[in-house]
């Protein structure tokens, strides 16, 4: 359980309360780590003039975005839950919400920026699309700022910005966290971004397409190819929706299933709601609509709207390990389907969604497994 001193992060910029997205009664992580101290304690020895632009990328619950919030940066991010975890962080400091600017991951970034701040994200690819991405908005001066935990700074980071932007150099480690700091070689010639990459979805005539962040992007994961093989067909004008949609797979072949259901996509990754549409469309959209929303969960849905939830909840949020995730989903589930409607849930046998499953719904199936997965149902 979290205490006042793991809610308020003091660094040179001032002292700043901080929460996650979700929120749990018994929060046990801190809304910013150690990179981000070092970012805010490196850029607190910087001059920064006032009609200088900054760029905050992959923020994770606003931590950077708060501590320069007297400079009024950019902040980009794919997750809509760190977007959302800003603004009522902003809020709580009582802090104006212009101070800082929210753009999403397939935005257009415009003009030149004299500062870059990056938070080194999990999936290398996207780091991949965003130093592609922000490559025109640099110039020789500009100052840019790789920070991360140690054990997620791998070679790769280091080899994609020398590949992309220019030279590097490091710092000293600090509380296990170290800085990369880049400088724009000119002569490198600007990259064209491999993203979205698409392959052949196995058994179907379906060409599926990935942005950078989309979780397996290069091809069919074990356990949505698990999950479906056992999807449920159901008659009637039925509500589905696929919760944490990624690439829309799911919803997809349950679109397909089941040719009256109105199928809704949602999930917290602005680059994977636009893979789910872009691969639904070019599926079915010439004979089947669907809705398609970034956002937190199930926030959106009525209460006892929903007849069928399918879902493959990620097991990892940012860097952390865990099932808080899987468990807000839960929860959310038995809010918004109808009386004898049913969770669909896939996952890794060792995670145990049967225990959250009957503590919340009272009652689970195990429709199938095998040795790494099991299919489980729910109903309300």
């Amino acid at each position: 359980m979290t205490t006042d001193t793991d809610t308020v992060l003091k660094v040179a910029q001032g002292e700043f309360v901080l929460e996650r997205l979700p929120k749990r009664s018994l929060e046990l992580l801190r809304a910013w780590d150690a990179a981000d101290e070092y970012l805010l304690s490196h850029m607190a020895e910087q001059t920064i003039d006032a009609d200088e632009r900054l760029l905050i990328l992959n923020d994770g619950f606003g931590a950077l975005a708060l501590g320069l919030n007297a400079y009024k940066p950019q902040a980009l991010s794919d997750s809509y839950l760190s977007q959302q975890a800003t603004r009522l962080n902003l809020l709580a400091n009582n802090i104006p919400l212009d101070h800082v600017n929210l753009t999403h991951s397939l935005e257009p970034l415009v003009g030149i920026y004299d500062w870059v701040m990056i938070k080194a994200p999990k999936t290398m690819g996207l780091l991949e699309d965003q130093l592609i991405r922000i490559r025109p908005h640099l110039k020789s001066t500009t100052q840019i700022v790789i920070g991360g935990m140690i054990k997620t700074m791998t070679p790769t980071i280091w080899k994609l910005v020398e590949r992309l932007i220019g030279a590097t150099t490091t710092s000293l480690a600090k509380k296990k966290a170290r800085l990369i700091f880049a400088t724009l070689d000119p002569t490198i010639q600007a990259s064209e971004s491999p993203y979205p990459v698409c392959y052949q979805l196995e058994g179907t005539e379906y060409l599926i397409s990935n942005h950078a962040n989309v979780f397996s992007r290069d091809n069919l994961d074990i356990g949505t190819r698990f999950f479906l093989q056992h999807l449920p067909v159901t008659q009637g004008d039925v509500n589905i929706v696929d919760l944490g949609c990624g690439n829309g797979l799911l919803g997809l072949i349950a679109a397909e299933r089941n040719p009256e259901a109105k199928v809704h996509f949602v999930d917290e990754s602005f680059m994977a709601v636009a893979s789910a549409k872009d691969n639904f469309a070019r599926a079915l959209g010439v004979h089947r609509s669907a809705t398609f929303k970034v956002g937190d969960g199930l926030q959106e849905f009525a209460d006892n709207s929903v007849d069928i939830i399918l879902c493959n909840p990620p097991f990892h949020q940012q860097n952390a390990i865990g099932d808080q995730i899987a468990n807000s989903m839960i929860k959310a589930s038995k809010q918004v389907l109808r009386k004898g409607g049913e969770l669909w849930i896939v996952g890794n046998r060792h995670l145990n969604y049967q225990q959250t499953l009957k503590r919340v719904f009272g009652n689970y199936h195990l429709v199938a497994e095998n040795k790494k997965f099991v299919i489980l149902k729910a109903r309300y």
